[in-house]
């Protein structure tokens, strides 16, 4: 019985995300003969197939379209018998006790109502959520330490469901964790080279853990949000240079054409100077190609982390090169102290957050005197 509610529950909610394969009576939905094909228009790293009895999600190599990262096959719980399902990593689905290695995700989850799920956490020294900080001195939630080398004895006593992590190329195995036999959940989204692409996979999160519709809702009321605010600066005059962040090390990332950055730059109305540094994500610079290339730029925006608001005399005092570029001269430096602010975790899920702060900074004339920034602040 609960197997058939939790299929009809799931073909009710994905019916309308369903999009053509190969003609049909519809424009939205046709069967194919690997199955109805569920409807993402921005992201380009994740395709969703409903079969019969289980959801197949085919996440494809960032850093080698030509091949395939990793294949879920998203079973209901409730199916004991797994027969003519393909090749893959099978996961029983909705997740119930899961390690989460990164603050995006565990922010997500609890945003899809499903925070009870979270039996782990690394990296919480950088969790923000009071809530789910009060469960982890609780010991409600397991700290599994560090995401670069977790405790593998916590991971045993936890036994979960799924890891959730995100990877990275040529990442392997993951080591001993990832011989435990515990389902990987790769989140790849990161890599998606548009913002709406990356909020996107909230709806393959919400498959995972039983909240489709909440995950669907959210994306729809994002999604518009954003392209509404993307209008505003389509028609606008003047297209200023926007530099973003800084040196680190003898490297300074700049965001290329293709980059989530550099999407948001130009949907904000400016002009991003190293549009012609690559084909996608960022690029390491020295800073004196910087300064060549973005020396002019009218906008400089800055994400740091500290235990105080970083100033301009600071800021002059890290690194005399600096103090040469335009916008460090006009005083047109813009700070998020990260520190204190929860950028890295809303953000990634929540783009027109940020986008209304940039075209604040950029365009701050089509926002009708509209003067709240909830990210950059000027630094004084």
């Amino acid at each position: 019985m609960r197997h058939s509610i939790f299929l009809s529950l799931i073909a009710a909610l994905l019916l309308p995300l369903l999009h053509s394969c190969k003609g049909g009576n519809s424009l939205n939905s046709t069967t194919c003969a690997t199955g109805d094909t569920i409807r993402l228009d921005y992201a380009k790293n994740l395709t969703l197939e409903q079969h019969d009895g289980f959801i197949k999600a085919t996440i494809r190599n960032p850093w080698d379209t030509t091949k395939m990262l990793h294949t879920y096959i998203l079973v209901p719980d409730s199916i004991h018998t797994l027969k003519g399902i393909p090749e893959g990593t099978v996961v029983r689905v909705p997740l119930r006790n899961v390690l989460v290695y990164s603050t995006v995700h565990q922010s997500l989850i609890g945003e899809l109502g499903a925070r009870d799920a979270i039996g782990g956490v690394c990296d919480a020294q950088y969790i923000h959520n009071p809530e789910l900080l009060q469960r982890i001195a609780d010991g409600r939630v397991a700290d599994c330490g560090n995401s670069s080398s977790p405790n593998v004895e916590r991971i045993i006593q936890l036994n979960p469901d799924a890891m959730l992590l995100s990877p990275f190329e040529n990442s392997g195995n993951y080591g001993k964790p990832g011989q435990m036999g515990i389902p990987i959940i790769e989140c790849a989204d990161y890599m998606e080279s548009t913002p709406l692409g990356r909020t996107e996979w909230m709806k393959f999160y919400g498959i995972l853990f039983g909240r489709e519709a909440r995950a669907s809702e959210m994306f729809s009321e994002i999604e518009a949000d954003y392209n509404k605010l993307k209008s505003l600066t389509a028609t606008v005059d003047t297209k200023p240079k926007v530099l973003i962040d800084r040196l680190y090390g003898n490297s300074w990332y700049v965001p290329t054409a293709k980059s989530t950055m550099g999407t948001y730059i130009t949907d904000a109305g400016g002009t991003n100077p190293f549009v012609g540094k690559g084909n996608a994500g960022s690029v390491g610079l020295a800073g004196e190609q910087v300064l060549h290339d973005g020396g002019d730029a009218d906008i400089w925006l800055i994400r740091y982390g500290q235990a105080t608001d970083k100033t301009l005399r600071e800021l002059s005092a890290d690194n005399p090169l600096y103090g040469q570029f335009k916008a460090f001269k006009l005083k047109n430096v813009y700070g998020c102290n990260t520190e204190k602010i929860n950028y890295y975790e809303q953000t990634p899920f929540h783009p027109h957050w940020l986008l209304h702060d940039l075209i604040r900074v950029i365009h701050p004339e089509v926002l009708d005197g509209d003067t709240v920034n909830r990210y950059f602040t000027p630094l004084k």
